[in-house]
């Protein structure tokens, strides 16, 4: 897949690195080609940089990884996206997101063409990103959204960046529930002093 990374930090970045390993053609789409966050990605095989409308319009796939507050602006700036997947990895943060939205995803639906915008990779660190795997086993992720199309591509992904597996849990009226989720690892990593390296896994029987 063609894949537009808006936000290289450290979310962008760890994705960036899985999903170029898996041979996706990864396009950093970035304000100043000059200068960014994530430069040292562009070494790495399958990881080019790209202005964000022309990373856009390069792109099946476009996951943006910034600050949830600026998600209206940056929404604004990605151009043309009919046609396209919008995976949303961010969550609002102490009260900093779009002003009138109380998630990001649906900020996003309302400023940009595609329908098919989905919430995903949001619900954990960016260090399990860059490894998802606890001993034997690795962790889960979920995601939420109405688009089928945009849910079949992320649990491909999530599948690609290492996680065992990615359990859609409903539709557009999800989106808040994955960010309190996000905030629940959250709470336990930070708040509650049990430190990044813990994370989710659905177990049956």
């Amino acid at each position: 897949m063609k894949i537009a990374i808006i936000g290289s930090g450290n979310v962008g970045g760890a994705l960036a690195s899985k999903w170029a390993q898996k041979e996706h053609q990864v396009i950093l789409g970035v304000r100043d080609i000059n200068q960014f966050k994530g430069q040292e990605l562009l070494h790495l095989p399958n990881i080019s940089a790209a202005s964000i409308t022309e990373a856009v319009k390069q792109a099946e796939v476009i996951l943006l990884a910034t600050p949830a507050i600026n998600t209206i602006d940056v929404v604004q700036s990605l151009g043309d996206t009919t046609g396209k997947v919008i995976i949303d990895s961010m969550n609002i943060i102490m009260n900093r997101g779009p002003q009138g939205f109380t998630n990001t995803t649906d900020a996003i639906l309302a400023h940009t063409q595609t329908r098919d915008v989905v919430k995903c990779f949001n619900t954990t660190g960016f260090n399990n990103m860059q490894n998802p795997a606890y001993g034997s086993m690795s962790l889960d992720l979920f995601v939420a959204g109405d688009s089928e199309k945009g849910k079949n591509i992320a649990i491909q992904l999530a599948l690609d960046a290492g996680f065992s597996d990615c359990y859609a849990i409903g539709g557009n009226d999800k989106f808040a529930l994955m960010e309190q989720f996000a905030w629940f690892w959250i709470n336990l990593a930070m708040f509650q002093g049990q430190g990044r390296d813990i994370g989710f896994k659905l177990l049956k029987r």
